[in-house]
């Protein structure tokens, strides 16, 4: 499911204003209870303070030491009394031991004093107690609530763990600290030790705030913090919707709806298009965006033109080179068979370009009834240039071997001709031979070119290494040596360009003449159709999808007289 920008936009707003809320009213909440926290546990500590200041020390020594009496004879091997068993009838008993301390004038004076402070201070409990660390036990030496709500003297109650460690060390001086029970509730304790002259520890002086009212406060300040900052983030909301929609929404669907016409504006050229139309004054980056835009819009346009006027020439030059690889295709002899009204021989050629047009070349051709010229050649490079020059030196070879030359001097002539003017420093191999049709006399010559293979009656093809001369055009005034090869009845001949041999996988793997005289040896009675078909098959297993990298020209003769 997609949703526009707009709605995306909103939505971002709204979890960003939702997340700050509720961080908002977390630390908000947090840093109001730690205030109030801190400030009941300084009131605390303060009255708790006063009270142990103000009350008379040698009333509260005399008390402390009748009620710690009493209770320590209760005791039983130091360990105070098992309170938790006691009936109603036990714990009347326990309280009657203390009734002489109660009634005392002592007691009254400093239950006066702990109450006037508890009244003036509004705290909820204030009270004296011996913390024995014998028994583990806070000992209530006097409490200032009135008869029947105070805890009565000498009731036990267990210290905190924590003051009992700060007892161990000799620290009385409790800090506050906060409460929850059942019974009483939420509450802040505060506790400061009553010292005599010489700066012993009496007593401690306890005051209990209660916090019910704090925590109650605290809920309501949560609730109504929560209020505030939900209206907040629904104004945050539709604000930034509003400014991210005027901003960036607008704007970008203006940059969308006037994109989709880029294709139309292209086609209808008269006028405005949509994109150099729009006006954009954010001051932002969507001004920018909106500028770059306009900017690629006529960068397109302008490679639109440029790559139309490349296209166009593009294909004027293929169309020209379709035209060259048909003129070329048409020089060489292509129609097979290409003597039907001679059956002294066949003969069988192909030539496959590596581009458009090649610099290979065959030939063949009767120059008198009882002689046979072939000819084969591949010129350095590829392309056009080869092409033209591969014309120019058929021609040559064709003309010079129509005069009377034998191919030694035929070649001569040629690569004199060719080193003529030749800035361009091509050059090209050349196999050429002349067959006495009566005789099977053929007479050669090699210019730099590929051996050619030989297959006697009844053999396999193998590869004749002849003489080789330096290639034609080269270099002025060389020498060709010829030789002869004589053939008999069912003897056949191979040649071909480098081509075949130096064809080259993906792998980098080549053909070699090896397996180009295994590809001729597949099929020892082929004909001379079937023979080039068999090189090029083995050829192209080889090279696989790897792009031709030469130019491929063969050509097979069968001698049958």
């Amino acid at each position: 499911m997609k949703f526009s920008l707009k709605k995306k936009a909103t939505l971002i707003v709204f979890l960003i204003a939702f997340l700050i809320s509720i961080m908002s009213v977390l630390v908000s909440y947090i840093v109001y209870s730690d205030n109030m926290d801190e400030h009941y546990a300084m009131l605390a500590e303060n009255v708790a303070g006063t009270s142990s200041k103000m009350v008379d020390m040698k009333e509260v020594q005399k008390l402390t030491q009748q009620v710690m009496d009493i209770y320590r004879e209760r005791c039983v091997n130091g360990q105070a009394p098992d309170f938790d068993s006691f009936s109603d009838v036990e714990w009347e008993n326990y309280y009657g031991c203390f009734s002489e301390v109660v009634e005392s004038p002592e007691y009254a004076s400093v239950f006066e004093t702990l109450s006037t402070i508890k009244k003036e201070n509004n705290v909820l409990w204030m009270y004296i107690c011996y913390m024995d660390e014998r028994t583990g036990k806070a000992v209530y030496i006097i409490d200032a609530d009135d008869p029947g709500e105070a805890n009565r003297t000498g009731y036990c109650d267990g210290i905190e763990k924590d003051n009992l460690e700060l007892m161990k060390k000799g620290d009385y001086n409790f800090p506050a600290y906060f409460t929850n029970y059942d019974e009483y509730g939420w509450l802040c304790t505060a506790s400061v030790p009553v010292l005599d002259d010489n700066g012993d520890v009496i007593a401690n002086a306890y005051v209990d705030i209660s916090m019910e009212k704090v925590v109650q406060d605290r809920k309501t300040f949560l609730i109504k913090l929560i209020f505030v900052l939900w209206v907040v983030t629904v104004a945050l909301t539709i604000l930034l919707y509003f400014g991210v929609n005027k901003t960036a929404v607008q704007p970008i669907n203006l940059l969308a709806k006037a994109t989709e016409c880029f294709v139309s504006d292209q086609k209808n050229k008269e006028g405005q298009s949509a994109i150099s139309a729009i006006e954009v004054k954010t001051g932002d980056e969507i001004e920018n965006l909106c500028n770059s835009i306009k900017k690629m819009e006529s960068d397109i346009y302008t490679y639109i033109n440029e790559l139309t006027s490349v296209t166009a020439e593009k294909e004027r030059i293929g169309a020209e080179l379709d035209v060259a690889r048909n003129i070329q295709a048409t020089v060489l002899p292509c129609i097979f068979p290409a003597f039907p009204e001679r059956n002294e021989f066949d003969i069988y050629a192909s030539m496959k370009p590596a581009k458009e047009v090649g610099g290979d070349f065959y030939d063949f051709f009767l120059l008198d009834p009882d002689h046979l010229v072939l000819v084969i050649a591949d010129v350095s490079g590829k392309g056009v240039p080869a092409a033209m020059f591969m014309m120019i030196s058929k021609t040559l070879i064709k003309s010079a071997v129509q005069i009377g030359l034998t191919p030694g001097a035929v070649l001569e002539k040629v690569n004199n001709q060719l080193c003529e003017n030749n800035d361009v420093e091509m050059f090209v191999t050349v196999w050429l031979g002349i067959l006495e049709i009566s005789t099977g006399k053929m007479v050669c010559a090699n210019a730099g070119h590929e051996y050619p293979a030989i297959k006697r009656a009844g053999g396999s093809f193998e590869l004749l290494k002849d003489k080789h001369g330096f290639v034609v055009a080269g270099m002025e005034n060389v020498r060709y040596k010829e030789y002869e090869i004589v053939l008999q009845k069912g003897d056949m001949l191979f040649v071909y360009t480098d081509g075949v041999p130096e064809a080259t996988s993906s792998q980098n793997e080549l053909f070699g003449t090896k397996r180009m005289v295994d590809a001729l040896n597949i099929d020892k009675n082929a004909d001379c159709v079937t023979l080039i078909d068999n090189v090029r098959n083995e050829v192209e297993k080889c090279v696989g999808d790897a792009p031709q990298f030469d130019d491929m020209t063969m050509l097979s003769l069968i001698y049958e007289r």
